[in-house]
């Protein structure tokens, strides 16, 4: 079973190569070659610590166990907390018990479905992994946090939003098992996006005009120039600092990114449903995890998903599920339908992809998300029809007006060789 991070590795590898520090840089490589071993590995089995809660049967409501690695690396590690358990003295233990609460309350009191598997799987987490793990993820089994490396990243248990995410792979695995490569890949990485950002709103009772709609806004320590990992609201805006980079994520598939690192821009590219998610949740205003959550959950959920489908794939899978629940000429449907047309996914015939240039709030996103990386071409119209204005027949050449031969490439993010990292 693959393993999901929260922090992707160009941000890693990017640290890792340009911090003064060295016992900087030292975190950043234990932290890149834990992350290298647990993608080599299949999913961790829980261990004997666990299985005592694990009997107790579904429908009790959350049952949750909280283990300390005491700073190594043998998981699960001892119990702490366990369901039902006052709260520590250990702030990050309670952390870990509230967020998987939180996630575990959102999708059962708004989709019914109670815990990962949607049969009462206990939630189980482990907290002070390693020495300055700057990362948190789901293996398959598990949630795992480390406690950061003290100068970027603070700790992981602090935003409920990434433990949501990270909690939403889980529920992925057990549903769609979206291919986690290219578009099926930031699709996966999308819905956790977005079900990380409803576990918050819903904890927090806000309506979608009130929410941040920032993945990780907690993690970052001071100093940093950023306001969250990742934005849905805005994708390409949420951190533009010295040591981190800018934030590489498209709002529109005309900033689609090709490249072989990351799983294929797995990180990179969901910032395209991501925005569509947005722009249905404001259309239809009031709280993002009533309607416009049940469309993505019932998309997610209907097992009719194949596991590599394309950006458009889910699109139209959405625009059914939300015909399916409101009906054809619902306003639901309509804001479906604005929003991947909006984000350059669909034509206004949701049968084709489009090749707009996108709307003016879109073409600023792109301006203000501006990397290195090599754009795709958006895909071609079928060989019955001649290319757009957007598409030319060739590849372009680099409009000699905008490029800037004295700018050095943006070292944060992920080249588009061969030779990219995973």
């Amino acid at each position: 079973m693959r393993v999901h991070h929260i922090v992707p590795p160009y941000l890693l590898e990017h640290l890792e190569r340009t911090a003064d520090d060295p016992n900087l840089r030292a975190r950043y490589r234990l932290s890149l070659q834990h992350d290298a071993v647990f993608r080599a590995r299949s999913s961790a089995t829980p261990s004997q610590d666990a299985a005592p809660f694990q009997d107790e049967g579904a429908g009790q409501g959350p049952r949750r166990v909280v283990h300390d690695a005491e700073n190594g690396t043998s998981l699960p590690g001892t119990v702490v907390r366990a369901e039902g358990d006052p709260a520590t003295t250990d702030l990050t233990v309670n952390q870990a018990y509230d967020g998987t609460g939180a996630t575990w309350a959102m999708f059962q009191e708004c989709f019914g479905r109670d815990s990962i598997d949607g049969a009462g799987l206990l939630l189980s987490s482990t907290v002070h992994f390693d020495r300055g793990y700057a990362n948190a993820f789901w293996n398959g089994a598990q949630m795992v946090f480390g406690d950061g490396d003290g100068e970027i990243f603070g700790d992981f248990t602090r935003s409920i939003d990434v433990t949501g995410h990270e909690l939403t792979h889980g529920v992925t695995q057990y549903t769609a098992n979206l291919v986690y490569e290219g578009q099926s890949g930031a699709l996966n990485e999308s819905i956790s996006d977005v079900f990380g950002s409803l576990a918050k709103q819903h904890h927090r009772g806000q309506s979608a005009a009130d929410a941040d709609w920032l993945i990780g806004a907690d993690i970052f320590r001071p100093g940093v120039s950023g306001a969250a990992l990742r934005s849905l609201k805005a994708p390409g805006t949420a951190y533009d600092d010295p040591r981190l980079g800018r934030d590489p994520q498209p709002a529109h598939m005309s900033g689609y990114v090709e490249t072989t690192a990351d799983h294929g821009g797995v990180h990179i590219n969901s910032g395209i449903p991501n925005h569509a998610f947005y722009l249905v949740a404001m259309a239809l205003g009031g709280n993002a995890y009533g309607d416009a959550g049940r469309i993505w959950y019932d998309t997610l959920t209907s097992g009719e998903l194949s596991e590599t489908a394309t950006f458009i794939d889910f699109a139209q899978a959405t625009l059914a599920a939300a015909e399916t629940l409101f009906g054809a000429d619902s306003p639901q449907v309509s804001a479906v339908s604005t929003a991947w047309t909006e984000v350059g996914v669909l034509q206004s015939d949701s049968s084709e992809p489009s090749q707009p240039s996108g709307s003016a709030e879109s073409v600023e996103l792109m301006r203000a998300a501006k990397t290195a990386l090599s754009t795709a071409t958006p895909p071609r119209p079928p060989a019955s029809m001649p290319p757009t204005p957007d598409q030319p027949a060739e590849p372009a050449e680099p409009d000699p007006a905008t490029a800037d031969p004295d700018t050095p490439a943006n070292p944060s993010h992920p080249e588009t060789s061969a030779s990219g990292s995973e």
